[in-house]
């Protein structure tokens, strides 16, 4: 049986009114924004910085909380690892992560450029071994090691001077996407930006989220665009119900990218559903877990990034894995909604998903990878023909802050999961709606979370410290626990064109 979940000693509290907001200040033209965004109340003076320390005058060293860290990510070049050597191998991919987190504090820490580039060689030494025993696992297992692995250890510095637009992987010539290996346009090492003057939103210690990371929605156009139905679709629906996390439950675990390691995650996951899931679960442990979901037939396990208020005041994880110790700091906010829909195909009928089905969707290391997996969106109560991918929106008053979903529906009709976690399902076409070759569709997951926060700047997802909270980095994570006869009824029921619960 796995451990028990760790969970926090209170409950949330949702934001107890708005007049820990100051003042929120926001000069809006071409689509871009600068905003003057302070918040001020007793709880700045138990130790957290205040809004001026955090961008940039203490402990930010040379602008570093405007740059960080770029490793290329080995695990989204693991197409193929052989089941005996998938433990050993996704322990050192957390490694990885960990050794990435220990170097970025280090990072943060530094007073000038040259300090936060002599971090860079160390973490070169500590990841080179790390790297060769994952393909040395995957080659002893019989498997064929990613070309180029080896070349993956160093890691370069890069400026934060162009948030949600990053150039996508580089293609390598093998077909195979290759992490970007610098920051800048003209192919050199980025040093740290020095903050400029203006002044920024209260941010996490130092290392983001920052003004040009919100936007106004109203300065959006509608952006949603769906596939026109064909004869033949499926239309449904099905909907489970299964709370907000009223009872608090999260873990810095990953059980699906990181499993058998604590603190995979190196970031604070919310949980609906199955209540037995962490990073030690099995499939049995799920099977037999207990579920917040209204219908007991479904165990599945929901999870994505807490949402902080950075208002001053810490959480009770300000000393903990996942929370301060990995520079996630703020008062964890508790969703106000949260809607768990399954949909259809726009081209056909849907077949059952497979029991203990893993779907990640989204990159929780977008900002340095490129947002080629990116796929959470965030809008506003109101405004949600106006979808945002690297841009937390700024709601009017009255208008609820909402990030949605929309997961993988098709299935490649034999795994449950793959190596890099990716390559087991995929999206449907854009325009068409239509399934790749080899694929089946399957029922949709669409997640729609509702947040009551303060006007403005002031809050951001928890993040793995390199990615500075950023926006384009949110992502979801879905196992399928629901019981094979109610799967099947979710299945027919969305081909008849019903709406079902």
């Amino acid at each position: 049986m796995g451990r028990t979940p760790r969970r926090t000693s209170r409950k949330r509290s949702k934001l107890a009114g708005r007049a820990i907001a100051a003042s929120a200040a926001l000069i809006l033209g071409g689509g871009g924004m600068v905003a003057v965004n302070v918040y001020a109340n007793a709880g700045e003076s138990n130790g957290s910085p205040s809004a001026s320390t955090r961008s940039g005058e203490q402990g930010g060293g040379p602008g570093v909380g405007m740059a960080t860290i770029n490793c290329p990510d080995v695990g989204t070049q693991l197409v193929d690892v052989p089941d005996g050597a998938r433990e050993d191998v996704d322990r050192r991919l957390a490694e990885l992560d960990t050794q990435i987190t220990a170097a970025y504090e280090k990072f943060a820490d530094a007073q000038n450029t040259e300090q936060a580039k002599a971090v860079l060689e160390p973490l070169e030494e500590q990841r080179r071994p790390t790297i060769e025993g994952i393909g040395s696992s995957i080659d002893q297992a019989g498997g064929q090691p990613p070309q180029g692995i080896d070349g993956m250890a160093p890691c370069t510095m890069r400026a934060d001077d162009s948030a949600g637009q990053q150039q996508p992987p580089q293609d390598g010539g093998d077909g195979q996407e290759q992490p970007p290996q610098d920051g800048g346009d003209d192919g050199q090492e980025q040093p740290p930006g020095d903050g400029g003057d203006q002044e920024q939103p209260p941010g996490q210690n130092g290392n983001g989220p920052e003004a040009s990371d919100f936007v106004d929605i109203n300065s959006v156009q509608p952006n949603v665009n769906r596939p026109d139905k064909r004869r033949g679709a499926s239309r449904g629906t099905f909907t489970t119900k299964c709370g907000t996390n009223e009872n608090g439950k999260f873990n810095p675990d990953n059980v699906i990218a990181a499993p058998g390691v604590s603190n995979g995650a190196h970031h604070m996951h919310d949980y609906v559903g199955n209540q037995a899931t962490d990073a030690f679960s099995g499939d049995d442990d799920l099977a037999n877990g207990d579920t917040t979901c209204r219908n007991q037939g479904d165990k599945s396990t929901y999870y994505w990034p807490v949402l902080r208020l950075q208002n001053g005041q810490d959480e009770n994880d300000a000393d903990a894995d996942g929370g301060g110790k990995d520079q996630n700091v703020g008062e964890i906010q508790t969703p106000s909604s949260v809607t768990l829909k399954f949909a259809g195909n726009p081209t056909g009928k849907v077949v059952a998903m497979p029991r203990f089905l893993r779907i990640i969707t989204g990159d929780a290391k977008s900002l340095t990878n490129g947002d080629a997996n990116a796929n959470a969106s965030w809008s506003c109560t109101g405004f949600e023909d106006r979808q945002l991918k690297d841009k937390y929106p700024i709601c009017p008053e009255g208008s609820q802050v909402v990030r949605t979903f929309n997961f993988q529906s098709c299935w490649d009709g034999q795994n449950t999961d793959s190596a890099n976690h990716r390559t087991h399902v995929a999206f449907a076409d854009e325009q068409t709606g239509a399934c790749p070759q080899g694929f089946k569709a399957i029922p949709q997951l669409v997640q729609r979370i509702v947040y009551d926060v303060p006007p403005g700047p002031g809050f951001a997802v928890d993040s793995f410290p390199e990615q500075l909270h950023k926006p384009i980095t949110d992502h979801g994570d879905f196992i399928n626990v629901f019981d094979e006869r109610l799967m099947k009824r979710m299945a027919k029921c969305i081909n008849s064109g019903q709406r079902c619960k």
